[in-house]
């Protein structure tokens, strides 16, 4: 039988492993990120995958553009350092008359380890602007928040 210590132990373990990393607590946009496969060689594939939660009411505005913008990494190649809404093909949705983006897809950017990876445990950080609503006191706010996620590089070679 399970104590109340092990079940607690457990589920703090499960969320620690789990990779799921989040930033700024109290914005409007929370944005959790986790980097898949967490251990990574060089020259591999990978993808940083991030879920957006909104607090109770309020929609984000798909214009002006609601961007993701990736520090530099001296172990990952990102395709570019920033991306929008129309980058990421989130859709836009509509009520009464107000065009909000769809935030409850996940969003997958990939990527590729640099060859010159260092061995060992790295993180990558980021940042989301937009433009934050809150429709039934007819309000708009421009906001960022920030998110990080872990991953490990390995001395193995992928060869392409």
């Amino acid at each position: 039988m399970l104590t109340l210590k092990r079940i607690a132990l457990v589920l703090m373990l499960f969320a620690l492993g789990s990779g799921w990393e989040s930033a700024d607590e109290n914005s409007l946009l929370q944005v959790r990120a986790s980097v898949l496969p967490r251990r990574l060689a060089r020259g591999e594939e990978g993808r940083i995958e991030l879920r957006f939660m909104l607090r109770e009411g309020i929609t984000i505005s798909p214009v002006p553009h609601f961007t993701i913008e990736l520090n530099s990494s001296d172990e990952l190649a990102f395709p570019k350092d920033f991306f929008t809404n129309s980058d990421l093909e989130m859709e836009i949705m509509e009520k009464d008359g107000r065009q909000f983006l769809n935030v409850t897809e996940t969003v997958s950017i990939p990527f590729t380890v640099k060859r010159e990876a260092r061995r060992g445990s790295h993180r990558i950080q980021g940042r989301v602007k937009y433009f934050g609503c809150y429709l039934d006191e007819g309000w708009c706010l421009k906001d960022t928040t920030t998110f990080s996620a872990s991953f490990y590089t390995s001395n193995r070679l992928i060869q392409k």
